[in-house]
């Protein structure tokens, strides 16, 4: 379970020089329903949040760069990974692993640093019986009209890769009902600016606040000053 950090936000809605834990949020959707681009947009927007960069190994897309879209590496290297329990959770997804570092993720958190995590749902389910206090977010597109289209239009996969993505998707879509929030990118922009408000108002929920540092910092304070001002009047 992650532990205590401190963080000083910024601006967009977070308080300064507050003592909590750090938040691993797990975004899921359908292939093609933008939750990467989404995860990636909104790390650079939201200030101590950190994009998860998992292992896979598909073979990269053209543009893709090692150690920055993914860990590419081959199969032997990956179930070699699995043995060592180098990662905290792996499935095979579309005809390719995909796995998270253990390592990398428990250390951010233990920083007190916030992570998000675009993964399939498969991988979702497994650190949700890690991760009891994870944030877990389901991106959706308006429809399965408009997810084809996208797929399409992207030009990375046959016609028969998109058949069987949109399959995968029927299957996967019946898993919403595990995760806490629902995007629905029919805008791109919206879908960010909603994905940013979860990110934003998990961070200021009492459960996630350092409940010591409160009492510290105001109630103690309070209690010495009114005992200071009995004293003066005495």
């Amino acid at each position: 379970m992650a532990t205590l950090g401190f963080i000083s936000f910024g601006r967009r809605g977070d308080l300064e020089h507050i003592e909590r834990k750090g938040i691993l949020y797990v975004v899921s959707a359908p292939s093609g329903a933008g939750k990467t681009t989404l995860c990636r947009d909104v790390a650079r927007r939201v200030k101590n949040l950190q994009y998860s960069i998992s292992h896979t190994t598909r073979q990269p897309r053209p543009g893709e760069v090692h150690g920055v879209d993914y860990y590419f590496i081959d199969e032997v290297t990956f179930q070699d990974k699995i043995e060592k329990n180098d990662f905290i959770e792996s499935a095979k997804v579309h005809g390719h692993f995909y796995g998270t570092s253990r390592e990398s993720l428990t250390d951010q958190i233990d920083r007190g640093v916030d992570i998000i995590l675009d993964i399939d749902t498969q991988g979702a389910m497994i650190l949700k019986k890690q991760y009891s206090e994870g944030v877990f977010i389901y991106v959706l597109p308006p429809s399965f009209e408009v997810l084809k289209q996208r797929l399409v239009d992207r030009g990375l996969d046959s016609k028969e890769e998109v058949s069987r993505r949109l399959q995968k998707a029927r299957e996967e879509i019946w898993n919403y009902r595990q995760y806490y929030y629902l995007v629905v990118n029919v805008e791109y922009d919206n879908a960010l600016k909603e994905l940013e408000s979860v990110v934003i108002s998990e961070r200021i929920k009492m459960r996630q606040m350092n409940l010591a540092w409160i009492e510290k910092t105001f109630i103690k304070q309070l209690s010495i000053k009114q005992d200071q001002s009995g004293d003066a009047s005495s």
